[in-house]
């Protein structure tokens, strides 16, 4: 563990964040919803807000993917998203949207600087983000895709988003 420099809970608890917080609005797997905790503690991200009908820890799906991802990334419940967003929008964060939208940016092309204070906004995995919190945003990212698909799993759209995002705030 010591040769991977993997931090303790309590260490990572303790240990510098960057600014970014992830919002899961309506996720209807909890696979996902673990996959995202899991996700985010390798990425130091601050915090996860959890609303609507997305569970909350502890659950036994959560965790086969969080790994105890859950017990080291700071969470909340809320259970309206938009009102969420409107006091987070009142408070300075910048609010991205991550869903396929008119005149949405790719993820490299999104800028942050290391003190910005951002939240991430990730949708239900049928429906999307919420009209009314796209139409909130600051940004809206989307994710190019040149195959029959036209949609990504939100964990690996987390994933990617999320990677992306540290690169530019973090990593020197």
């Amino acid at each position: 563990m010591e040769d991977l420099n993997r931090l303790s809970v309590q260490d990572f608890k303790k240990a510098e964040k960057i600014p970014v917080m992830v919002l899961l609005d309506d996720i209807r797997s909890q696979h996902n919803i673990g996959s995202v905790f899991r996700t985010s503690d390798a990425f130091r991200i601050s915090h996860i807000f959890l609303c609507g009908i997305t569970a909350t820890p502890p659950s036994r799906e959560i965790q086969k993917s969080a790994l105890g991802a859950t017990e080291s990334v700071d969470w909340s419940y809320h259970e309206s998203a938009l009102n969420l967003i409107n006091e987070l929008k009142e408070n300075g964060y910048k609010i991205v949207s991550v869903e396929q939208a008119e005149n949405s940016i790719v993820p490299d092309k999104f800028s942050a600087s290391e003190t910005e204070r951002i939240v991430l906004v990730f949708g239900n995995e049928v429906k999307g983000v919420q009209q009314e919190i796209i139409n909130r945003s600051d940004y809206c990212i989307e994710i190019p895709q040149f195959g029959t698909k036209h949609s990504f799993n939100v964990s690996v759209t987390a994933g990617i988003v999320l990677w992306e995002v540290f690169k530019k705030m973090w990593v020197k």
